[in-house]
């Protein structure tokens, strides 16, 4: 049994960035987690409400159709989220709920994030809003969806439409949230819906995610200049207890597609050409421009953060994963390793002369929390925030621009493939009764940021 440090406290360093009023500090979750109301206000259905509804597909048969029923209790929520004291919001808008089967605007969903975004204005907490954080309407799917690059042009319309509704309420937009997640996951080994196995898919729909990423920041900038625009990557720390050239490369390839997959084209505007090696005969269709149109310059990027993959070569072209004994581990049996995250950001920062300021933009972990006498004492929680802002600390003293950090998430919700079992927020909810109850965590990072607010 490993033991887990439980920390008391959420006390920075007095030489931490996290002092710096600055430097920004917010809660994020995702539409499809937490809204419910899936039948509501002309919303169509996405791909997670066909995916989580078929049998075998998600924990417990769980589905998102009630969530945390945000859709309803909204003004509650971001009353809670205002007495965090933090600095701002990361959410997603559902493309489902906000444009019709014909590609109108369905006004009933968009004022319910006109509401909601006007509200939060009105507290002081600056807006963080993606775009595209899964919930891909279904009628899009049924014609190929991220395989199909015809979705990509349809998503362009899509941030079109929407930053013009809701231009002047948004600090920052976000194209899409981890577009390894949409294309690997959903296309490449199915565990998340569309739940599609074929890693030539994969490919296919990772280029059409950036080409929409890229073709929608052009109508985010000229339909709301004052906004920020960039896209959030998921990235992922590879090493191998193999120290053999093998093994090295091994961890290597893993770092590679899970990252560089991505940063490249946004970054290089080009796939790094090893991957074909390690997926031959998967190189996608790529048409005359769509490597411009991809690397169009961002504001800002988005980085979550969870967990270190441990690898060996798998004798071929490729690697296996191969679990590490005696390590700490979340709900979500992931690892936890802090130092992950401070040597992939030191590392993007070497490696791209043009990475743009970067907010971590998820970051937390799975317990399995419950209320006890009123509380919920989430000490695991409270000592792995305290290791991973460090470490963000410790990116930033060695030269990395890092301008904030999103806890992930604001509350407990639906964690996709894990139903509800998986409890990622700070805020606890009864999914029964839908009563919210601040953990541990959330008081300590209040008290902390009113002492921050105060000096």
């Amino acid at each position: 049994m490993v033991s887990v440090a439980n920390d008391e406290t959420f006390t920075p360093p007095a030489d931490s960035v996290l002092w710096n009023k600055d430097f920004l500090i917010g809660a994020a979750t995702a539409a499809y987690q937490i809204e419910g109301a899936i039948h509501e206000d002309g919303r169509l259905p996405s791909i997670w409400d066909i995916f989580s509804a078929t049998p075998g597909k998600t924990l417990a048969g769980d589905t998102g159709e009630f969530a945390c029923d945000h859709y309803h209790r909204w003004p509650e929520d971001v009353e809670l989220l205002a007495s965090l004291n933090v600095g701002a919001y990361r959410l997603s808008i559902s493309w489902p709920r906000v444009m019709t089967i014909d590609g109108q605007p369905n006004e009933q969903g968009i004022a319910f994030y006109r509401k909601l975004l006007t509200a939060l204005r009105a507290k002081g907490l600056k807006t963080y809003v993606t775009l595209y954080h899964w919930d891909l309407p279904q009628h899009l799917e049924d014609k190929g969806g991220w395989v199909n690059r015809d979705t990509a042009y349809r998503f362009a319309e899509y941030a079109d439409m929407i930053s013009r509704k809701l231009a002047g309420l948004v600090d920052a937009w976000a194209t899409l949230n981890e577009p390894w997640c949409s294309a690997m996951h959903g296309y490449g080994t199915g565990h998340h819906a569309p739940g599609k196995k074929d890693v030539v898919f994969a490919t296919q729909a990772m280029h059409h995610l950036l080409l929409g990423h890229g073709l929608a920041v052009r109508h985010l900038r000229a339909n709301d200049p004052q906004a920020q625009v960039g896209i959030v990557a998921n990235v992922g720390r590879g090493t191998s207890t193999d120290s053999s050239a093998a093994g090295q490369r091994a961890a290597w390839l893993f770092e590679l597609q899970h990252n560089n997959w991505i940063l490249d084209p946004l970054l290089k505007k080009s796939y790094p050409s090893a991957l074909w090696e390690l997926w031959p005969g998967a190189e996608p269709t790529i048409l005359a421009g769509d490597m411009d149109i991809i690397g169009t310059p961002l504001d800002f990027l988005g980085i979550n953060y969870y967990f270190r993959t441990n690898v060996v070569s798998d004798g071929k072209h490729g690697y296996t994963e191969v679990d590490l004994e005696g390590v700490e581990r979340t709900q979500m049996g992931w690892e936890v390793y802090p130092e992950g995250l401070r040597h992939l950001l030191v590392g993007f920062h070497r490696d791209y002369p043009n990475l743009p300021p970067i907010y971590i933009t998820e970051n937390g972990m799975a317990t399995d929390d419950a209320v006890v006498d009123g509380e919920v004492n989430d000490q695991q929680r409270i000592s792995f925030l305290n290791r991973h802002l460090a470490a963000v600390d410790a990116a930033v003293k060695a030269g990395v621009d890092v301008r904030g950090y999103f806890i992930w998430s604001l509350m407990d919700n639906f964690e996709w493939a894990f139903g509800y079992e998986r409890r990622f927020g700070i805020i606890h909810v009864d999914y029964a009764t839908q009563k919210r109850t601040l953990k541990r965590s959330a008081k300590l990072v209040t008290e902390f940021l009113a002492q921050r607010a105060a000096q």
